[in-house]
């Protein structure tokens, strides 16, 4: 293997669930957070609307947050996850600044492209859609 070669050993695989994991697991959080207010934070979620645009984006990111951690149905959530991280960008974070690192918007692009990446790369090893996918087969 060369340092300018693409790897393809067992591990590609299962640092993409890593990856997969960590990002669901941060995403989970801003739901819990604009849900539930846990942890505690600088949003109230007293008197949330839950049909409000900032009550479905808490929904969104509780839910989907928590079907990426787990890696059930990956592809559609990553996909709805990244329109989602796009709106609120443009809504919200390129109103103050054309600039990510002075619109305070680092995270949602972040947010936005990972969720593009697992649009396409899949799951990973360690998933829901993994198991899913060997119990049809093995059927």
């Amino acid at each position: 293997m060369s340092l300018f070669e693409a790897s393809r050993s067992v591990w590609t695989d299962r640092m993409l669930s890593v990856l997969r994991i960590v990002v669901g697991l941060l995403f989970f959080e801003h739901g819990m957070q604009k849900m539930f207010n846990l942890p505690p934070g600088q949003m109230k979620a007293v008197g949330l609307t839950l049909a409000s645009q900032m009550g479905v984006a808490a929904i969104l990111e509780l839910f989907g947050g928590a079907c990426i951690l787990v890696g059930l149905l990956t592809r559609p959530w990553a996909f709805l996850l990244a329109g989602e991280m796009a709106v609120a960008y443009f809504q919200v974070h390129n109103k103050r600044s054309m600039f990510p690192i002075k619109n305070g918007g680092d995270n949602v692009v972040l947010f936005c492209f990972i969720f593009l990446y697992l649009v396409f790369a899949g799951a990973g090893a360690w998933s829901l859609d993994r198991l899913i996918a060997r119990s049809k087969h093995a059927a």
